[in-house]
Order: structure tokens, then sequence, then C-alpha cells
């Protein structure tokens, strides 16, 4: 089982993190957090990089729920979706899979909140 699935699109950079953002919205998805890696890792390390963002989405509902089910989940939260440059100029937008990292996690009842994460998700990946 793969711990991710993307999508390559055609876009402009700027333009692939709007799309993302408002597919996520569309969702039920806030992102909480947005990490700009290229940049950090420039400021950091000095290295150069094509443009790579970490946003942070979460669906309240169902984080509350995860919550409630498994105290330390917070510990895998939020879903982490990327959005990279590729070497051709083409954009990946990569979601994590949460039905694979809730594996990790001894807690079956888990399965009935990632199993319908992972569909809204799929689905903002299969928009763009």
């Amino acid at each position: 089982m793969s711990y991710y699935f993307s999508k390559v699109i055609e876009a402009p950079f700027a333009e692939a993190v709007e799309r993302t953002k408002a597919a996520l919205a569309a969702h039920g998805f806030g992102v909480l957090s947005e990490i700009d890696v290229a940049a950090t890792l420039k400021a950091k390390l000095g290295a150069d990089m094509a443009p790579y963002l970490i946003l942070g989405a979460c669906n309240p509902g169902y984080a509350h729920r995860a919550l409630q089910t498994e105290s330390k989940i917070g510990a895998m939260l939020p879903c982490n979706v990327i959005v990279r440059e590729d070497a051709t100029g083409k954009v990946e937008i990569a979601a994590v899979d949460p039905v694979a990292s809730m594996q990790a996690v001894s807690n079956s009842a888990l399965a009935d909140i990632a199993g319908p994460v992972r569909a809204l998700l799929q689905d903002v990946i299969e928009t763009l």
C-alpha cells in the first residue's frame, strides 16, 4: 500500500497552490499550517531546490472524532498535502493516505475515521 496519492498538473506553482487550497476547502478541510520547504532549506542550509510547500490540512469533524478515539493521534495530525514543482516545471500535488498512516496505531476504531478522510483527500487530488 502506498502512503500517498498524487496527481501532476500543468499550472504555474502559485496557481496550483491556490487550486489545492480551494479544493481542500470545498471538501471541508482548513489549512492549519503552510511550510515553505524550499525557503526554509535556503535560509538554513543555503540549499537551492524547486518550489515545495507542505500544507497541513484538517477536517475539523473528523479530527475531533479521531482525537476522541485516540488521545495522542494529534501526533499524526494534520493530514499533510504537498505541492511541489518537478524538474520539468510541472506541479505535483500529493496527499498522505490516512488509512496507511493509521495502520501504525493499534486502534481499529480509527479505520472508521480514516476511510472517509481518505476518500475526501482522494477526491481533492482528482479534482485538481
